[in-house]
């Protein structure tokens, strides 16, 4: 497993934040530059003002009346965020573009987009429907969902849903979340046995096997992280449960924040994640990140 180490562990990126006026995007916002702080980096505060698309239909008053609004909303976000995160760089952006549009646009390559888990004006569909759920589905770059109560007391655990051996790239990306949060890491993957049960004929000591083999593969890549993050506290664990989303969204109770590599298939179109994921980015009790398939968390710039 040792082959798989990126050549340079993980460089958390800036965060991009989309700021709609909603109760739930303010909560993100300021969910988000505590991130950047942590990070080290600026916050950038997007506004989709989707004036192309409405430029089509819509008069030139009505078009700059949307602008002027949204240099508003932007405006009166940064100084709440200012308020609150002194020194923190902030920047605005005002975007003519469509919401997923906007924010992947303002991503780039190494950014990190967040996002609340309802909202208003140009992001109203955001996790209600195929826009919103095409921003962690399409997106190249991790997405976070901020969901939960954001207030509740800190837990120092960031935990990482993994299935196999090839969650160990995007595993790198968690763990960095847990040292810039000064955080222990917690591997956790599901066994459904049920999976098992009726597809075939399977002896008790198959599953004995399967079940040991399972355990087997989730502290490998603890054992992978530990070596390459020595001053990080890494356990790991098996929880056996009929319904792997519903333990999920049970463990996102006592962790604060949830990570989770999403698995898209070859020349799969849409923005259908599968049930684990969709279940954690509706009903987690903490904050759900997204890490995409191949996302090169080493590489430079951005």
């Amino acid at each position: 497993m040792n082959s798989d180490f990126p050549a340079v562990l993980p460089e958390l990126g800036p965060l991009v934040v989309g700021v709609d006026g909603s109760p739930q995007a303010h909560t993100a916002t300021l969910w988000a530059a505590d991130e950047a702080a942590r990070r080290g980096h600026a916050l950038r505060l997007v506004h989709a003002a989707d004036t192309d698309r409405k430029a089509l239909f819509a008069p030139a008053e009505t078009i700059e009346a949307t602008r002027q609004a949204g240099r508003d909303l932007l405006a009166e976000t940064a100084t709440a965020v200012r308020d609150r995160f002194a020194g923190l760089t902030v920047t605005e952006e005002l975007s003519s573009l469509q919401p997923m549009a906007a924010l992947r646009a303002a991503a780039g390559t190494r950014g990190t987009i967040v996002v609340g888990s309802r909202g208003l004006g140009g992001f109203s569909a955001l996790l209600l429907g195929s826009v919103g759920l095409g921003v962690v589905a399409r997106s190249e770059v991790p997405v976070i969902v901020v969901r939960g109560e954001t207030d509740r007391p800190e837990t120092g655990t960031v935990t990482a849903a993994v299935r196999s051996a090839a969650d160990l790239k995007w595993l790198f990306v968690a763990a960095a979340e847990a040292e810039a949060r000064k955080a222990s890491l917690r591997l956790l993957g599901v066994w459904n046995v049920l999976r098992y049960a009726g597809s075939v004929v399977t002896m008790l000591d198959d599953l004995d096997e399967i079940a040991h083999a399972r355990v087997r593969e989730v502290k490998e890549l603890g054992d992978a992280v530990r070596n390459a993050y020595p001053g990080l506290t890494v356990s790991h664990g098996v929880d056996t449960a009929t319904s792997v989303p519903g333990a999920l969204v049970e463990a996102s109770a006592h962790t604060d924040l949830l990570v989770l590599g999403s698995h898209r298939r070859p020349l799969h179109l849409g923005s259908h994640l599968g049930r684990i994921p969709h279940a954690a980015l509706h009903h987690a009790h903490c904050p759900v990140e997204v890490v995409p398939p191949g996302f090169d968390a080493g590489a430079p710039g951005g």
